[in-house]
């Protein structure tokens, strides 16, 4: 039992029928009949009826939320222990308080990380319990936690004193280097500031570098690739690749690697006061469709990290409809889905260093939107189970046809195209700059979004004849490349076969990149497979293309030598 005047804290693991025993024992005082001492003769001992006034106790269950399996499904003894302590809270009645005269609960305090933790209808049914909560550290109260750690910190490397000559106290850190770190820690506890200081002392950092120990603590990674010269290097020798892959759209690729340029260096939000913990890179790619948009996230991804698996991509229109954010952040307590959290707040936890990319942004639900918010100024988000992500070391790339096509307000309401093929660069920025601005701004009502993105908005321009002939030769080049590592298949194609494809399947470019693709699907790769599936051994096959003939219903049917060479040679003849 607790002593008077003392808090009883009960974390140690009980049984919840003995639990709820100690609860009723702590509310009444331990007013039990027969405890009074008495006299032979039956009568109440006089000396003891001051002491035997009820006890004055608080009672403190740590760890609250454990005691439920499933706040949403309780097993029959919680689901009879949460009442009776509800019961119990009806019922109780104020003790008298020796010395004040007043009248007075017992407390009981449940501690818990949040009102779901325990069930609803005890913390929101009864008028006896009152759900309190307990903000996070403010600046004022992280800056004094700050300054504490900081004595701390100092001491601890401070060089020991095994003379009789003190050297004097060492030097404290900096009111700046104080600020800094109590900036960097906005939305933890001050327990994780302790922590964060252990981990600076750790690895032999200075006060000074306290941001990394934060940046450890929030993300669990001791590496930071943002720091390593290599990154730095990549971006510079990266330029010609990141051209080369994305055809045609040298002033996108150009604003791209300023931005890029400037995450290496930690400049993003810069010219804010306090940047905080907003991602190491922003960018909107905005443009017609099959522009590079999607290949040059992937292509940033890779020159950055060294693979394209580092860019996480995510189809916004799989988001369109209500509570989808769901999907991205996890469920609520006691929906389908909580258990296994946010497919983005999850992928991010694992592996904080990537490019998220999120492919069709329009086309996302306004509550996805919203959320996006938090992230571009915070740089985190807590999802479900109330646990933070953070993504201060992503790059965040989102792209969109936004601005290309517009409603005409005529007839039926249709759209538009308000940016043409062959329209200058600068004027064609200028429209899709100003459609993108519209539709945050007067569409969606979301001008605050526009505001996160600021300059980081790339305009991607239409592909022009010649760009579409290069994409031509890379893509049959990738058919050729995939058939010899797949089949040992050495495809090369006639000048005349060469040229007849090309004509046919860059004739219109309205679908950029993506469309030369699938008109090659169509009168390359289709005709191509239907011949080869029958052969036996086509290893070591080369198959040249000798002529494209139309077959009138809108494919074509292709003209094909094979000679077996035996070798890993494409044997002899002409063509590509």
């Amino acid at each position: 039992a607790a002593r008077p005047g003392r808090a009883r804290r009960a974390d140690a693991p009980v049984h919840l029928a003995d639990a709820e025993r100690t609860l009723r024992d702590i509310v009444t005082g331990w007013k039990q009949q027969g405890r009074q001492p008495k006299t032979p003769d039956g009568r109440p001992r006089p000396d003891t009826a001051q002491r035997q006034q009820p006890y004055r106790v608080v009672l403190l269950i740590d760890y609250a939320a454990r005691i439920p399996t499933d706040v949403t499904r309780l097993s029959d003894p919680e689901r009879d222990f949460f009442l009776n302590c509800l019961k119990l809270a009806e019922d109780a009645r104020p003790l008298p308080s020796p010395g004040s005269g007043r009248r007075l609960f017992n407390p009981v305090i449940w501690l818990a990380d949040g009102e779901r933790d325990l069930p609803t209808w005890l913390v929101a049914g009864s008028e006896r319990v009152r759900t309190i909560g307990i903000p996070l550290p403010d600046l004022g109260g992280r800056r004094r936690m700050a300054e504490l750690l900081a004595e701390e910190h100092t001491a601890a490397c401070a060089p020991e004193d095994d003379g009789p000559v003190s050297l004097g106290k060492p030097r404290r850190p900096d009111e700046h280097d104080i600020d800094t770190f109590a900036r960097a820690t906005a939305g933890l506890t001050l327990r994780a500031m302790r922590e964060s200081a252990r981990i600076a002392l750790d690895r032999g950092l200075s006060f000074a570098e306290m941001r990394d120990a934060v940046r450890v603590y929030q993300l669990g990674v001791k590496d930071n690739p943002w720091q390593a010269d290599y990154i730095r290097e990549q971006i510079q020798r990266g330029e010609a690749d990141l051209r080369a892959r994305v055809k045609g759209q040298e002033k996108a690729v150009g604003k791209a690697l300023d931005i890029l340029k400037r995450a290496a260096l930690g400049l993003s939000g810069a010219q804010a006061s306090h940047p905080g913990s907003r991602p190491r890179g922003v960018l909107f790619f905005a443009g017609p469709t099959g522009t590079g948009k999607t290949e040059l996230a992937k292509s940033v991804a890779k020159l950055l990290f060294g693979t394209e698996d580092a860019c996480l991509r995510f189809d916004m229109s799989e988001f369109s409809a209500p509570h989808s954010v769901d999907r991205l952040l996890g469920a609520p307590p006691g929906y389908v889905g909580y258990e296994a959290g946010g497919e983005l707040t999850t992928a991010v936890r694992n592996d904080p260093f990537r490019v998220v990319l999120f492919d069709e942004i329009d086309k996302a639900d306004k509550g996805v939107l919203d959320k996006f918010l938090q992230v571009l100024e915070d740089g985190r988000l807590t999802d479900g189970q109330g646990v933070t992500t953070y993504f201060s070391e992503c790059v965040l790339i989102f792209t969109s046809n936004l601005g290309v096509r517009k409603r005409t307000g005529e007839g039926g309401g249709g759209e538009g195209r308000v940016a043409e093929p062959g329209m200058p660069y600068h004027q064609l920025e200028e429209i899709i700059l100003a459609n993108v601005k519209e539709h945050f701004v007067e569409e969606i009502g979301r001008p605050e979004l526009m505001n996160r993105l600021g300059g980081n908005v790339v305009v991607f321009d239409y592909i022009d004849a010649k760009v579409a002939a290069e994409i031509f030769d890379s893509q049959v080049g990738n058919i050729q490349r995939v058939l010899r590592e797949e089949q040992g298949v050495h495809l090369r194609l006639s000048d005349e076969a060469h040229q007849a494809l090309s004509t046919y399947c860059t004739a219109d470019v309205d679908n950029g990149g993506r469309g030369i693709g699938m008109l090659l699907e169509t009168h390359l790769i289709n005709p191509l497979a239907r011949a080869l599936f029958d052969q036996e051994r086509l290893a070591g096959t080369a198959v040249t293309v000798t002529g494209v003939r139309p077959v009138g219903d809108g494919t074509v049917a292709l003209d094909l030598r094979a000679v077996r060479t035996g070798a890993e040679g494409p044997g002899p003849g002409g063509g590509r």
